[in-house]
């Protein structure tokens, strides 16, 4: 087979690999996706890798040969989870990001939401005040051009996962990415998600 012909085979089969841990792991970053899909094929070198174009177009397929039925239904069960934790969390400015907000949700994607405080801590009596158990763990982002360790809380909601990234106020106002070279994390308000929960209403209907 031509090199050029095989390399093309490569990279449709590491695409496909890489849509398929997007669909049922719920990993939301392509580079994550890319690498954990070279790993899982024996590659050491990485040159072949898929675009993240290429992964949309094997994802979308993904969805509609193993997950027609359920991830449309599944994703906004998680929004809807995600607008209740919004609401429950407005004190501290929250948005929603990562593979609820996308779309690219699979059935064990946390929620996961950005809270921005003075002080973490606020948050940490935020949660005993109310007697939420929650797990701390920390979170590795690119916050403007600053590499930080971002603390964040775990809890379950209702049998979800619930990631709480907490930020300082000045935050909100910086751009974060998970990687220096990564794109900008999207995310969104209680208003931006509610609307995306009737762009889904109407689409279900149809």
């Amino acid at each position: 087979m031509p090199k050029n012909l095989q390399a093309l085979h490569l990279r449709k089969h590491l695409a496909h690999l890489a849509a398929r841990l997007m669909a049922e792991d719920g990993i939301d970053d392509f580079a994550q996706a890319k690498r954990k899909a070279a790993r899982q094929a024996g590659l050491s070198e990485t040159r072949d890798l898929p675009t993240n174009a290429e992964i949309e177009v094997a994802l979308r397929i993904y969805r509609e040969l193993f997950q027609a039925d359920s991830h449309g239904a599944r994703l906004i069960l998680l929004r809807q989870k995600a607008a209740s934790a919004l609401r429950q969390f407005t004190p501290f400015n929250p948005f929603l990001t990562g593979p609820v907000l996308s779309g690219r949700a699979g059935p064990y994607s946390p929620i996961c939401l950005q809270l921005f405080a003075d002080n973490p801590k606020s948050v940490e009596i935020f949660l005993l005040d109310r007697e939420l158990a929650y797990q701390s763990a920390e979170s590795r982002l690119r916050v403007g051009d600053e590499q930080r360790l971002v603390p964040v809380f775990v809890l379950d909601l209702d049998g979800t996962e619930l990631r709480l990234s907490i930020l300082s106020v000045d935050d909100q106002r910086q751009t974060l990415r998970r990687t220096p070279t990564g794109e900008p994390m999207q995310r969104a308000g209680l208003e931006a998600l509610e609307a995306l929960l009737a762009e889904d209403g109407d689409k279900s209907a149809a």
